[in-house]
């Protein structure tokens, strides 16, 4: 029978303390690992409290200076147009976006937190000096019901006939009117402001006025204390509001809303009403396809700035960019100021593929006749009455 070793026992005690060696040093590690874990939580919670309280003291300075007066400084009137049905938030960016107050959010909660009601539809006398809280009392004592006066630009009115209605409305001359449709230092101003909108009409060279095309047609208030600027201001905002909804469409068609408004300007002339709109858009665009001038009697009339019964031969020759008897393309700029329904004419021809080259409308009854070549549309033409400006 074999003997057990007399070391057994020291390998046992051996092992057993180098796993209570073990344990302590995996004790250890573990502790360590928790202070290093614990350390980067309490860093955490430092960041992000500090960050919270940042927060929260630039919200408050931002609420804070958004109470205060846009401009302390500017005691000049603003007169707030509040449309009818305009919610508080939309009040707010009204008068956010006539800088008579900084924030229409700070504005929305605080007409909310005061619990005031909405605000009646009307004009109101307000100055960038004003605290938020002055604002509002403003708003809540009422405004003013109708303006002064009422100026209705009508669709396919130009510039100089825009002239004319102002200077029926307004204590402003047309002479007024018009050194300021020239002023250029003014048109820069208002192409900074709506870029999308005018950028092209600034570009374009030999343009009698940069705003012809770009007075929307409508009725405009104007009141005590306006200025002539703000009034134009009023014209060309209405028709950047219009065109936001086509500045992609322009682009994806590779066209500039000065190359549109213009021919939505003679489309405006030449139709009665929306189907031969865009027919004649299509017209008018197979002819620049084809690299032929576009020959329109509105473009000759505009050429000799005065409306004529009756063109000549030597009319239809005067020296002139406006003149696309004699120039290819879209000429320098717009003829007029057209109407919504032209400008969609425009950007949506029809009948493009039918070819049609010529178009002649019948003075008696209204009716729009397209032609393919010149000799149909001559012997359409020698057939019916026409008027100038209503055949190609």
């Amino acid at each position: 029978m074999a003997k057990r070793s007399g070391n057994q026992p020291d390998h046992q005690s051996k092992d057993k303390q180098q796993l209570e060696s073990d344990a302590e040093q995996l004790a250890e590690e573990r502790v360590a690992e928790k202070k290093v874990v614990d350390k980067i939580v309490y860093w955490i919670i430092g960041i992000l409290v500090l960050l919270v309280v940042i927060i929260g003291l630039l919200g408050f300075n931002y609420v804070h200076s958004s109470l205060q007066p846009y401009d302390k400084d500017n005691n000049k009137t603003v007169v707030v147009k509040i449309p009818i049905g305009a919610t508080n938030k939309q009040i707010g960016a009204i008068l956010a976006n006539e800088k008579v107050i900084k924030s229409a959010m700070v504005f929305n909660y605080y007409v909310k937190s005061h619990n005031f009601s909405e605000f009646q539809t009307g004009f109101y006398n307000l100055k960038p000096s004003m605290s938020l809280a002055e604002v509002t009392k403003k708003l809540a004592d009422g405004g003013s019901q109708t303006s002064q006066y009422r100026v209705l630009i009508k669709e396919g009115a130009t510039v100089e006939q825009v002239g004319t209605a102002v200077a029926k409305a307004t204590h402003f001359s047309k002479q007024d009117f018009l050194k300021l449709m020239k002023d250029q230092t003014y048109m820069k101003q208002l192409a900074k402001k709506y870029p999308k909108l005018l950028s092209s009409s600034m570009a374009q060279k030999d343009v009698r006025y940069h705003l012809e095309g770009y007075l929307y047609p409508a009725t405009y208030d104007y009141y005590q204390g306006m200025s002539l600027k703000e009034l134009v201001n009023a014209m060309v905002e209405k028709t950047d509001l219009v065109m936001q909804s086509y500045y992609k469409q322009i682009n994806a068609k590779d066209l500039t809303v000065q190359k549109v408004l213009t021919l939505a300007s003679l489309v405006e002339r030449e139709g009665n009403n929306s189907t031969d709109r865009a027919k004649i858009a299509g017209v008018f665009f197979n002819r620049i396809d084809a690299g032929m001038p576009l020959q329109s009697d509105i473009s000759v009339m505009y050429a000799l700035n005065t409306h004529k019964k009756h063109l000549y031969n030597k009319d239809l020759a005067v020296k002139s960019p406006y003149n696309l008897y004699k120039n290819k393309g879209y000429g320098p700029g717009p003829f007029n100021n057209p109407s919504k329904d032209s400008i969609q004419a425009v950007l949506n021809p029809t009948d493009r593929a039918q070819d049609y080259l010529y178009f002649v409308a019948d003075l008696k009854t209204g009716k729009v006749y397209y032609s393919q070549t010149f000799e149909e549309h001559t012997s359409t033409n020698s057939g019916i009455q026409t008027k100038n400006g209503d055949n190609n």
